[in-house]
């Protein structure tokens, strides 16, 4: 960069596919990564969304989506470093009449923090498209607010009262479900029976393991810097490829519920993280589309626009 090296204030989880990068064993081209200890990586985004204050920034899916409708001054590279199924998301009060997704209709349901989170994008997707739930016949109940202050979300989601939390009002039955809590009580149980194993079931069948972050850069930083992008890409890739070797041939930890789950993913559908457009189109189109359903954007942005131009035909 300008012939020396910059530094790029980084926020970034540690997992087994990022690892090369923030120990060093893969360094960038043209840059090096200046890493900041983030031990909640949601603030990151926040930090980001609000404050611009990082050049390179972990982020939620549909945080960034939002972000992109309301003009923020970042772009993703489609590198995608968490990915989950969210059928397990989902805990309901069994004294409460629900017996089955479709009973969630004219309901109260919390979702942890705002409505903008991807794990209660696909959460919700999961009830619409897999359960025939009316998503806008549920009132949701949020116990936060978004990261993208100037959204303003859908007439049926509202705020917790006050000095509530989601957990005691599931609890005592005040909500009938949640996404994305977590409740000791007999009455709280997972609504999708065999959560994990239905979202193996929906990868083979709907092809889609869904996307959960991807990783944002400064636009000024892009445009002043033709090959950063291209660069960033490379270097995320050539981390994971050493985590897939890792992976293959059996060096990982067998207590590590990611790397399980990875390892079923490559099972059923190959590489269980893969980067670029292409490969995750599907995926991309279908967080496009629930946004629309679901009010988090106003129209439909085209899956390519999200990403720089350099980086639309690379593939990891």
């Amino acid at each position: 960069m300008n012939g020396m090296t910059k530094r790029l204030r980084t926020a970034l989880v540690k997992r087994g596919h990022t690892q090369p990068l923030m120990d060093g064993t893969v360094k960038p081209r043209t840059f090096e990564f200046d890493f900041e200890d983030v031990p909640v990586i949601i603030k990151a985004f926040r930090r980001m969304v609000r404050g611009l204050e990082f050049d390179i920034s972990e982020m939620a899916m549909t945080t960034y989506l939002c972000a992109r409708e309301h003009g923020k001054t970042f772009t993703a590279i489609p590198v995608f470093p968490m990915r989950a199924f969210h059928h397990g998301a989902i805990v309901y009060n069994t004294t409460t009449g629900v017996h089955t997704p479709k009973d969630l209709e004219g309901r109260k349901v919390g979702v942890n923090r705002g409505y903008t989170v991807t794990a209660g994008l696909w959460a919700r997707s999961v009830l619409q498209h897999e359960y025939g739930v009316d998503l806008s016949k549920v009132i949701w109940v949020l116990s936060g607010d978004e990261h993208v202050a100037e959204y303003r979300p859908p007439a049926n989601v509202v705020s917790i009262e006050p000095g509530k939390k989601l957990e005691d009002l599931l609890a005592a039955g005040e909500i009938a479900a949640a996404i994305g809590i977590q409740v000791e009580s007999p009455d709280v149980k997972p609504l999708i029976p065999n959560a994990r194993e239905a979202g193996f079931e929906a990868l083979r069948r709907r092809g889609l393991y869904p996307i959960n972050h991807t990783v944002v850069v400064k636009n000024d930083l892009l445009d002043a810097h033709s090959d950063l992008a291209p660069d960033m890409f490379n270097a995320f890739a050539e981390a994971k490829r050493i985590y897939l070797q890792r992976l293959r041939e059996g060096r990982v930890d067998p207590t590590s519920a990611p790397d399980q789950v990875s390892l079923r993913v490559m099972e059923i559908a190959g590489d269980p993280l893969p980067y670029g457009i292409e490969p995750n189109r599907q995926a991309l189109e279908a967080l496009v589309q629930y946004s629309v359903e679901q009010g988090i954007l106003s129209r439909p942005l085209a899956v390519d626009d999200l990403f720089p131009l350099n980086t639309r035909t690379l593939t990891a």
